[in-house]
């Protein structure tokens, strides 16, 4: 079991969704497992995922795709653009699933890393759709569940990456 819980607010009639998590490390280490390629396809998505980095550029303007792969070989695609990269501050980005029947159902995403005392870190993303449907259609995707095996994920990953290897990555 988790220690910190992922909260997932999502207000009947709403186009926005927020998650809020905490993380036992410092901002800058977390802002970097969202920014750096090696570090980010070892967390993002379910376990039993395969993840395939295909565009990663994680500066203002840039873009990125994704697929994720099941153990039955189906594959899920995910892509949009860098709108701001702010480390170790903020990303706001676009967020489009690839598997719907039509094109455009896009979110607009912002991400908050407040730093918290004892090393800590807040995560607060809060996501806005074009509609209540391509919102409530999100959350029916089984999403929470992917955004809670993702962090976990990322909680075991924080917990072996040391910022002085950060630093030293840098170098």
């Amino acid at each position: 079991m988790a220690r910190n819980k992922t909260e997932v607010t999502a207000e009947p009639g709403k186009q926005e969704l927020f998650i809020v998590r905490e993380f036992d490390a410092p901002r800058v280490l977390v802002f970097k497992a969202f920014i750096d390629p090696k570090l980010y396809v070892q967390w993002l998505g379910p376990r039993k995922y395969k993840m395939n980095l295909e565009k990663f550029e994680p500066r203002s303007g840039g873009m990125w795709r994704y697929t994720h792969t099941d153990e039955k070989g189906n594959s899920f695609g995910f892509h949009g653009v860098n709108h701001e990269v702010l480390p170790p501050e903020r990303l706001i980005d676009t967020f489009e699933f690839e598997g719907l029947p039509e094109k455009g159902h896009v979110s607009l995403e912002t991400a908050r890393f407040e730093e918290l005392p004892g090393g800590r870190t807040r995560l607060a993303i809060h996501s806005v759709f074009q509609s209540v449907a391509d919102r409530d259609g999100m959350v029916g995707s089984g999403m929470e569940q992917g955004i809670n095996e993702s962090f976990e994920r990322l909680d075991e990953l924080l917990a072996k990456t040391s910022v002085p290897s950060l630093v030293s990555a840098r170098a």
